[in-house]
């Protein structure tokens, strides 16, 4: 009977990722507490416009303009460093989400330029790759990053562009020698593609469902109208990817 080694290799990805993001987090938060911040690891505070803790209260309760003033500088003071940490969860978020795009557009375009069955397959792939273009995208352009670093998504955005090409590139390179029936050839490509699954399924799971909805104040505190059509517009994109899987 055929062993469940996908499934295994997906679930050690989907843990290799989280351990690879709490490392981070942790590097980030020690970086953070040399210069005596605090980190919100998750971003939970991101698009809250929330008030920042006691300095509204205490800026009200002064009664010098001198204390104001030292508050209000306090005030400022914290909010940058917080945009600087929200930053920085955004970063890390967004870098796993390309790692397991990237690695999976690749593995598209090898397997693209192999398939003798090349047009039903390049068909699908377009839509394919613009829906997941689309979906990175949106997460690059509503990134709310410091100036000095507007280069992120930029850099995203160009890399999502070529990994697709690059794959094509390596898989007209090996066409003549690479056998996408041999075994050795599925294995390599099952491993990776089990691989990819697992990060994309954590990222859906986590960085998605997580993130910007349950932690979201903007959409727990939102309209049911905002929410409805939140959810349902990721909904309609599942049902779109899913119909795609039919052909390719």
């Amino acid at each position: 009977s055929p062993q469940p080694y996908a499934l295994a290799l997906c679930l050690l990805s989907i843990f290799s990722i989280f351990i690879v993001e709490l490392t981070a987090f942790r590097w980030g938060t020690a970086k953070l507490a040399k210069l005596g911040l605090s980190h919100d690891a998750h971003g939970h505070e991101v698009g809250s416009h929330v008030a920042h803790g006691p300095e509204g209260n205490m800026v009200a309760d002064a009664s010098s303009s001198t204390k104001e003033k030292d508050l209000e500088s306090a005030d400022s003071h914290h909010k940058s460093h917080q945009l600087l940490d929200d930053a920085f969860a955004q970063i890390v978020g967004v870098a796993i989400l390309e790692f397991g795009v990237a690695l999976h557009s690749v593995l598209i375009g090898l397997t693209l330029a192999v398939d003798e069955d090349f047009k039903v397959l390049f068909v699908v792939l377009v839509f394919h790759q613009t829906f997941e273009g689309l979906g990175i995208g949106s997460r690059l352009a509503y990134m709310q990053l410091p100036q000095k670093y507007n280069y992120v998504p930029i850099i995203a955005a160009i890399l999502y562009g070529l990994t697709t090409p690059v794959g094509i590139a390596v898989g007209l390179g090996v066409r003549t020698t690479y056998n996408p029936g041999t075994a050795t050839a599925s294995i390599v490509s099952g491993v990776l593609d089990a691989f990819s699954a697992g990060i994309l399924i954590y990222t859906g799971l986590v960085e998605l469902l997580a993130h910007e909805f349950l932690f979201n104040k903007e959409m727990m505190e939102g309209s049911n109208s905002k929410l409805v059509y939140s959810i349902g517009s990721m909904l309609l994109g599942c049902a779109l990817m899913a119909l795609l899987g039919r052909w390719a």
